[in-house]
Parts: C-alpha cells; structure tokens; sequence
C-alpha cells in the first residue's frame, strides 16, 4: 500500500517537519507492505505541479498536514485529486483542522479522515487498519464519518518521544532550505490566543537525541536552524545546556555561519542564562520574544503574565551585547487595548532597539480560547484564514487599517535593516515618537496604493517625504541614506534621488573604488558633502547580526 505525505509550505526555503514525522511513524509503527513518500509542495506553486508528483505516486492513501496559511490550497488540491483518483483515502490533521473536526467534515466531502493532535502513531495504526481491511477504530484522534453521524475524539497527545524524522530521505529534500528542530512538546502557558497550551504540558525529549539532531541539521548545509519548542527556557538548566553545546561546538562540529532560532519567554530569563548567550559567537544565535503587548489589563485578559519590569532589562542587556539577532513581537487587537494604548506598547517596544519588531494582529485560530468563548473575547475576525482580527470593543476598523499602514513602514525602514540610521536621525530632529514616525510614513505611502515597488523608488520617496521637514538638513539626510545604501546594498549602486552629479568628484570615486581592493572584492564608495569625505565600503565580512557592511570614510586627496 502506497502512502503520500504532503506539505504545501508558505515558502519554498522552509521545510516543515510534519510530513517527516508521519514517515518516521509509518517506519517505525506500519506494518511491512506500507510504503510511505513525502511529496512537498509551495502554496505559490500551481496546483497542478503538486498534483501531477502527487498523482505520480499512484497513492492509495494521502495525508495532508494543514495550517492557516495552507488549509484553502490543500482543500483545493484535495479535490482536484479526488477527481482523478476518486477511491484514494483522503487523511488530514495538523492545527488547522484539529479543533474544528466536525466542520470540516461536515462541509469538505473530499475529506475522509481527520486525525487531530499528535498524528505520528495514531497515522499508523490508521494505516494499518486501512492494509488489513478493518474498520479504523479505537484510534487515538480519529475523527470520521460514521452511517451520516460524525465521529469526533478529542486531540491525542502522546507521552512517547516520536520517532526522529530525520532519515536520509529528509536529508536528500532539504537542499539548504530552513530546518527546523523540536526538543520539546507543549508548553507552560496557557495563551487565550494560541494553541500551543492545549498540546499538553512540556514534555522534554532526550537531550542526548536532541544534541545529536541539532549536529545533523547544522551540517546539512542549512544555514538556519529553528527550534520550534514553544518556550525553549522553560527549563533554563536544560536550556542553558543546549546553548552551551552550540557555543562550545560552533566553528569546530557546529559550521560557522550556521544560526540556530530560538523562541523564548523574556522575563523568565535567569542571569546565569543571560550570562551564557553574552558568550554566543557574532550571529550564531537568533533569539525571538513575544512580549505581544505592555498593557497589563490586556495581557491578564488572555491569561498572559509578565513581569514588565524583568522583561525589559533583559531585553536591554541582549541587545546591548550586539551578539544575537533579537526579535520582538507585539500583536495589535488585543481585548482592552485600544489604539493609544498600543502607541505606547510600540514605543516602549522600539526604545529597547531589538534588530526586529514584528507588528503582528490578533487572528481567531480554531481551538483557541479566544475563538471558543466569543462573549468573553468580543470581536470581528475574518471567516477565512488565517481569520485576522478586523474590529475589537477597544479597536475600530480604521484604527486596524491604519496599524496595518504602519506595519508597513516599520518592515520598510526598520525591519529590513536598510533605512537604520535614516531612523536614528530623523528621531533625533523630528519632535515625533517612533510610532508616529512609522505611522506618518505609512500614510504618506499608502497614497502611491503601490505595495510592490523598487527598493531605488521607495528610497526617493522616503527621502521626498523627509528632506522638507523642520530641523531636517537635507544635505546630511542624503549623505545619511546613502551610508545606509552602502552598507545595505553589496551591489554598491546609489539612487539616482541620492546622487549628486560631480564629474571632479566622480573621477576620484572611481579612482577610490579601484584602489588597494583584494581581488575578487566588489567596493561601493561616495562622497558625504556634509562631512567632505568619501565613504566606502567592500562587500566582505558582512555583520550577521545587524546585516551591514563596515563602511570607512576617506578625505580624497588632489590629482
């Protein structure tokens, strides 16, 4: 019996590990004559390229693992396989249709089978009832049709560390992309707005199997490893073990340039941690913090506790050691916190410098707390997924629509890391806050209604935006964006909005860029009219944490 496993990731560089599992179960708990195969598969592709490697496979079963980014494609895909293979059994499971079982079946007759929770044996023991001709039954998750009732069990959450799915097939798939590593299972809070506290409480595989997997990864030639355990330093003993064995290993076992993921709780960050990720080689570990708000009626309300105070020394003290990429997150549309209220979050936010802050919105996940008690948590979601919060008691429409502009801004200029010292100068001569520096320039853009536009027209148009305001010199604003072009951009290349037209000057640029370069290095240079220098910089030893080249400015000397 033939088994396909499919996956549509939102991206092809990631590879979730789903499908992986389930084959690891199928080799480990299947019967012998069952024979399973993973078939990958983008939510930008065409459907019919998956279907076609689908439809290859001459399956008899196919699973599906579905999320909110995929669960319409997969629905699609799933009945466009029907059509051309209308006996193959149809299995789905992952968070997306764990909780709402019922409904999907009830509305998707392309859908046969559900299986809700931790699917790796309870697929199996499917399966195996499939190949012996047996009523599936008494299997742990296993939601289906029964004589036109619906059967539903509750999600399975197994005590059992699933099998490794990290075989030679795995391996063969990867091909540099993503990879992503779980040491752990559940979590320890309870988030009205998320799943992972109904995945049981934290359960700990074996720290040696752990050790031996992140090796694996990191010498497969992916270059980012995420760990996707819901709250890594729940245990910070554990924690502050695995971070000392990439530490200790990084340029020996461990490849240099390899980075490994972390998310973690900020306020829970002991000293004896926070004095072992100050020792983390430059870039080889990325740490990621949702604080999600600073507004205490917001966060107690989707049974959120933080110690404010704790979270943002460590905060600071990470950022301060400028040896990790750190991302923070807030999410806007929480219950109580209206728009003023979040302006303040997101300036408390920024304050604390983090490489990134993801502006992220409140979205109604099925089975979550906030989506199951809907006159505790009053608010309008869209229907579809991924079922983005549209209206709150304390958040209308338009404060949501303008937010969204905002967001905007801040990936634009901030996150991206292009505009960073565009930002530091503007909020030190604009009498503005962060927020509504962001805000303004997300409003100013939205007037071009032009989401895709060249990174040299989105330059100009910052610098028209900005060039005119009180306090602002436009002369040290040019020479500014162009420090951050330079040390951004390895092609070298200046906007034309930036450039000024000098041909004595453009002589010794030329020369400059020519001048005691090692083979095989491309150089960027330009001349600071507010500072009569020049500013190169050589495209080599990019900083992986900040993402800039060093730049170093010159006086030109006379022919």
């Amino acid at each position: 019996m033939t088994v396909v496993i499919c996956t549509l990731n939102s991206k092809y560089i990631h590879c979730s590990p789903a499908p992986w599992y389930l084959l690891a179960g199928i080799n480990e708990y299947c019967l012998p004559k069952i024979s399973g195969v993973v078939v990958e598969g983008t939510i930008n592709e065409q459907t019919d390229e998956v279907l076609t490697r689908i439809v290859n496979k001459k399956p008899d079963v196919v699973g599906f693992s579905c999320y909110i980014w995929n669960i319409e494609a997969t629905l699609h895909l799933l009945k466009k396989l029907k059509s051309i293979i209308p006996n193959v059994i149809s299995v789905l499971g992952g968070p997306e249709v764990s909780y709402n079982a019922g409904q999907v079946l009830e509305t998707e007759p392309s859908v046969d089978y559900i299986i809700s929770g931790e699917g790796e044996k309870p697929f199996a023991l499917f399966l195996n009832d499939i190949l012996i001709g047996k009523k599936p039954q008494d299997i742990p998750g296993l939601c289906f049709r029964d004589s036109g009732q619906i059967a539903l069990s509750k999600p399975h959450i197994s005590c059992d560390q699933p099998p490794s799915p990290y075989t030679k097939e795995f391996f063969e798939a990867l091909k540099g992309r993503i990879a992503y590593l779980e040491t752990s299972r559940g979590c320890p809070y309870h988030c009205a707005y998320c799943l992972s506290g109904r995945c049981g409480s934290v359960r700990f595989f074996d720290i040696d199997c752990a050790k031996k997997e992140l090796l694996l990864l990191a010498n497969s030639g992916s270059k980012t490893i995420k760990l996707i355990d819901r709250t890594f330093n729940a245990n910070s003993k554990r924690a502050n073990e695995l971070f000392l064995f990439i530490i200790n290993n990084y340029g020996k076992t461990i490849p240099y340039k390899t980075r490994f993921h972390f998310e973690i709780a900020g306020d829970i960050l002991d000293n004896q941690t926070l004095d072992i990720l100050a020792l983390a080689p430059l870039g080889a570990i990325q740490l990621e913090i949702g604080m999600q708000s600073f507004n205490a009626d917001a966060l107690n309300a989707v049974c959120r506790k933080t110690d404010f105070e704790r979270l943002k020394i460590n905060i600071k003290r990470l950022v301060e050691n400028a040896n990790m990429h750190i991302h923070i997150d807030l999410i806007a549309g929480l219950p109580y916190e209206d728009y003023k209220s979040f302006e303040q979050s997101f300036n408390t936010a920024f304050e604390l410098r983090p490489n990134m802050l993801q502006l992220g919105f409140l979205k109604l996940l099925n089975g979550s707390a906030m989506r199951d008690q809907p006159d505790k948590y009053p608010c309008r979601f869209s229907s579809r997924p991924p079922y983005e919060v549209i209206e709150t008691p304390w958040m209308s429409t338009s404060d949501l629509q303008s937010l969204h502009r905002t967001e905007d801004a801040l990936q634009r200029l901030y996150n991206s890391g292009r505009f960073i010292r565009t930002i530091d100068y503007l909020l030190e001569n604009i009498s503005c806050t962060p927020f509504e520096l962001f805000k303004s320039f997300g409003e100013y853009f939205a007037q071009y209604g032009n989401k895709r536009i060249s990174l040299d027209d989105y330059t100009a148009l910052v610098f028209e935006c900005f060039s005119n305001q009180i306090n602002i010199d436009k002369t040290v604003l040019r020479d500014i964006m162009v420090c951050d072009r330079l040390s951004t951009n390895p092609s070298g290349h200046i906007p034309k909005a930036l450039k000024i037209n000098n041909e004595i000057i453009d002589k010794k640029l030329r020369k400059l860029k020519r001048s005691n370069v090692k083979p095989g290095i491309k150089r960027g240079a330009a001349f600071l009219y507010s500072e009569k220098c020049a500013v190169y910089a050589d495209y080599i030893n990019k900083n992986p944490v900040t993402g800039q080249y060093p730049l170093t400015k010159v006086k030109l000397l006379a022919d």
